[in-house]
């Protein structure tokens, strides 16, 4: 079998000629084969009818070895020569062949330099691509969250909204300034707090010496 790859030829016929040559070897090996059980077959039962016959079925069997050995030899040469003539005249496309698929690369040539600056190109490309993918990403995680703030807010915003209608349904006045009232009250009961929790443990330290 030849072992050139011959990348162009598969690449038109969308397979290997030399896979298609070893297909066609096994055929005609099968075939072969076949044939010669076939032929045993009809020498067994023709000598078989024959009155005081003496040769057996392992002898026609070894017979038939004999014979398949020496045909397999013979093909195999026959088909050894077949195989370079079909690989050179019917199954080779001609170096000065111009696939129509790579006529494009006939119209713009370019050297190895030229692709490898293109493949570099094409890489940093797909960088950037992915790179924007992943910050498009990183701002849409950031919306959703602030949609779940913005949700929080407007809660937020309807429960002040409550508090004022019910400040002024009782009179409270203006719902700010309650608040900002209440605000400054509660930072007063947190100094009289603090200043009665600092008194109560001047008391204990007193208790305690004395």
């Amino acid at each position: 079998m030849s072992v050139d790859p011959m990348a162009y030829e598969t690449q038109f016929f969308g397979f290997t000629p030399q896979t298609c040559m070893l297909r066609v070897y096994i055929a005609f090996q099968d075939y072969l084969f076949e044939m010669l059980l076939v032929v045993e077959g009809v020498m067994l039962k023709k000598l078989g009818a024959i009155p005081g016959c003496k040769i057996s079925p392992s002898q026609i069997r070894k017979c038939t070895k004999k014979f398949l050995l020496f045909m397999k030899e013979h093909f195999d040469k026959l088909f050894a020569k077949m195989e370079e003539v079909l690989l050179q005249l019917v199954l080779n496309i001609p170096k000065n062949v111009l696939l129509p698929e790579d006529r494009v690369q006939e119209q713009y040539p370019y050297s190895k330099e030229e692709f490898q600056a293109l493949q570099d190109e094409l890489q940093q490309l797909q960088q950037q691509c992915r790179a924007e993918a992943a910050a498009g990403q990183a701002l849409r995680a950031e919306l959703e969250e602030q949609k779940v703030v913005k949700a929080e807010l407007e809660k937020i915003l309807q429960c002040f909204d409550g508090l004022e209608n019910i400040c002024r349904e009782h009179g409270a006045g203006n719902f700010k300034e309650s608040f900002a009232l209440l605000t400054q009250s509660s930072k007063k009961l947190q100094g009289v707090l603090k200043d009665v929790e600092e008194k109560s443990k001047q008391m204990k330290q007193h208790d305690e010496l004395m």
